[in-house]
């Protein structure tokens, strides 16, 4: 089986450590809540982190980077001030040590599904996890919407039954919940996430059946775990089919368990594998999702702004990069990082009225040190 491609990815775990945990279900109370963990709205966390404010953010990839580490984490990139080139999994890394003296939130995982204003002026935010479905309620004085081309969630493939078998058989994540100590699975997609996946369950369930279906004989993934992969099907352990799922099988007696996946194979076969557990990593595509529903101006399913504040045409709501329209717009992230510093300084303005709005600077600013934790 031919394989190549090489790719990496960065861990955040240990960074996140050190930064609180919120049980689910409680309304959590910020200054400003961010829309978004790709480099504008961590730098949004920045700028308003020197003005004094604080802030959660949401996210429904399952770590920080957005576009930059979900569609080209090692690619490089050429135009970031100061870095003649950098990674946007590196750019990421450098951005989040640049934000944890502002110990802000992250909420990975979740999309914002609702949001309404309370009485006293806020805004009351709903989120629900994208792979668990649990709800995360915000009261946010501030949102920031830094959702570049939208909301990145798992592409699903069109087949009926889909969401009936979704979080009991059928999953779009490693599928911790599931009875796996014994069994057949079968993972769908050809890059690096569907090759871990397949390693993982091996190395934690030797018991286990695999099965790893992918439309081409082609698999994207490190050198290092296509070696692996290999070993694993040359020992009979992983079983690698050539072609695309069509249809999911359940029992009769149990609608709602998977028993089967229907496969058309390269050859032009039909063929039945046996299966309770299917996992689909076949990647990520952006969608707008329930912000188009929000009740903002929008102009080619683009945010329009104030080029002065970047605030949207409702109050206390701003929006920046990617997710943003206006004459000259260039979709950069450069430009990004302009719109997120006026915005933050819009925002300090109507949160905190009572701090002098006089330019301060890193170099020279006691205050800005100390919130940055240099005094």
């Amino acid at each position: 089986m031919p394989m190549t491609g090489k790719t990496k990815r960065a861990s955040w775990t240990n960074w996140f450590a050190d930064h609180p945990y919120h049980p689910a279900q409680t309304v959590l109370e910020t200054d400003a809540l961010v829309i978004g963990a790709g480099p504008i709205g961590l730098w949004t966390v920045f700028e308003l982190g020197l003005q004094g404010l604080t802030c959660e953010v949401v996210d429904t990839l399952d770590e920080a980077g957005g576009q930059c580490v979900a569609l080209y984490a090692d690619k490089p990139i050429y135009d970031i001030p100061g870095l003649p080139v950098v990674s946007g999994s590196d750019l990421t890394q450098s951005l989040l040590q640049q934000i944890k003296p502002f110990h802000a939130g992250f909420h990975f995982g979740h999309q914002v599904s609702a949001l309404s204003r309370l009485e006293d002026g806020r805004w009351h935010v709903q989120a629900h996890g994208v792979h668990t479905g649990k709800a995360q309620s915000f009261a946010a004085r501030s949102i920031f919407i830094a959702a570049g081309v939208g909301a990145f969630v798992p592409k699903s493939p069109k087949l009926d039954g889909v969401e009936a078998l979704q979080g009991q058989h059928v999953f779009f994540q490693y599928p911790d919940s599931a009875p796996l100590t014994a069994g057949k699975v079968c993972v769908l997609g050809g890059e690096q996430a569907a090759v871990s996946c397949v390693l993982q369950l091996i190395r934690e369930h030797p018991a286990l059946t695999v099965t790893l279906i992918h439309r081409r004989n082609v698999l994207k993934a490190q050198e290092a775990d296509l070696s692996r992969l290999s070993a694993l099907q040359s020992s009979g352990r992983v079983e690698f089919v050539i072609g695309q799922v069509s249809a999911l099988l359940t029992s009769d007696a149990a609608p709602h368990a998977l028993r089967a996946v229907q496969v058309d194979t390269s050859e032009g076969n039909l063929i039945h594998i046996d299966a309770h557990t299917l996992v689909i990593q076949q990647g990520l595509s952006p969608k707008l999702g329930p912000l188009a529903d929000w009740g903002l101006a929008m102009a080619r399913k683009q945010l329009s702004v104030d080029l002065e504040t970047f605030s949207t045409s409702q109050s206390g709501i701003y929006a920046m990069g990617d997710i943003v329209q206006y004459p000259g717009k260039r979709k950069l992230i450069v430009s990004g990082f302009h719109e997120a510093t006026q915005a933050a300084f819009a925002a300090a303005a109507v949160l905190r009225p009572e701090q002098s709005q006089v330019l301060q600077y890193t170099t020279s600013s006691a205050l800005l040190q100390k919130r940055l934790g240099l005094t």
